[in-house]
């Protein structure tokens, strides 16, 4: 008995630090963002004593972060819309077509996982600039595309291979093209797993920095996260405002974790729990 309870304290105690080491940032960074520059300035730990509001909106209105906010929300609407279409189709094929290669295919999706973006960049904005892709919403989203389809794909190939072949098998006995068997069964039985792989897609083109600050260069095309980025040069001497900048920027992350933490578990172990 008294081992187990150490033993539970062994596990508590390091997962609280965790806890506490992850919350305290967003904390620190929500009280400086409704400080005053002088509060800042006198003490930047201590709470502040009248929040200033306006902190917020001078960083939505006044530096251009409602125009970064709707880049962002296109960019990564339609980079999701594609991952999970192209994602799908392409887990579907790997885990219940046969066809020759498709072990070679599989395995090449598996190694694109392990290729750091900082190999690819180089080639990936030669080619865009090559096609004029260069400063457009198409290029940054077919480079979200290109470096997070295969992650997508791993993950619903482990999910559709979860799938009984039998359900496959009886659909083309019944005159199914293997398009048809897709789009009518596997598809809507892929649902939970889109779900959150596309939560997790969602997630990764929000936060990202790089890609979009060599495809999106001109500041009108530049994302929540890189207009955010920026603002550390510009309000360098007002830290208040720039930290209501990075809240901002946190805040649809939060909603969409809070909201969907479940399913965001469930999208890392797509296909491993299902018996």
């Amino acid at each position: 008995m008294a081992g187990g309870r150490w033993g539970r304290w062994v596990v508590a105690v390091p997962m609280a630090g965790l806890a506490l080491a992850t919350a305290y940032p967003l904390v620190f960074t929500a009280n400086v963002a409704v400080k005053s520059r002088r509060e800042y300035v006198l003490d930047r730990f201590a709470p502040t004593g009248s929040p200033r509001w306006d902190n917020l909106a001078e960083a939505w209105a006044g530096v251009g972060t409602s125009r970064y906010f709707l880049n962002s929300t296109v960019v990564v609407a339609c980079s999701v819309a594609l991952l999970l279409l192209f994602g799908s189709m392409a887990g579907f094929a790997l885990a219940r077509l046969r066809f020759r290669g498709s072990s070679v295919l599989y395995l090449g999706c598996l190694a694109a996982l392990f290729i750091p973006f900082q190999v690819i960049m180089v080639p990936l904005t030669r080619v865009l600039a090559d096609t004029g892709l260069v400063d457009t919403y198409p290029g940054l989203v077919l480079a979200y595309v290109a470096q997070f389809l295969p992650f997508t794909v791993f993950l619903m190939t482990s999910y559709y291979s979860t799938v009984p072949a039998e359900i496959v098998d009886a659909a083309r006995v019944d005159g199914s093209t293997a398009l048809g068997a897709y789009w009518r069964i596997m598809l809507p039985m892929g649902a939970p797993a889109l779900l959150s792989v596309g939560v997790l897609d969602a997630l990764f083109c929000w936060n990202d920095v790089l890609i979009a600050l060599l495809v999106m260069p001109s500041a009108d095309h530049r994302t929540l996260m890189v207009g955010v980025t920026s603002l550390r040069g510009q309000y360098s001497d007002d830290v208040p405002v720039f930290a209501s900048g990075v809240l901002v920027a946190a805040v649809p992350v939060l909603v969409v974790y809070l909201l969907l933490q479940r399913r965001i578990a469930d999208g890392v172990t797509a296909g491993a729990t299902r018996g």
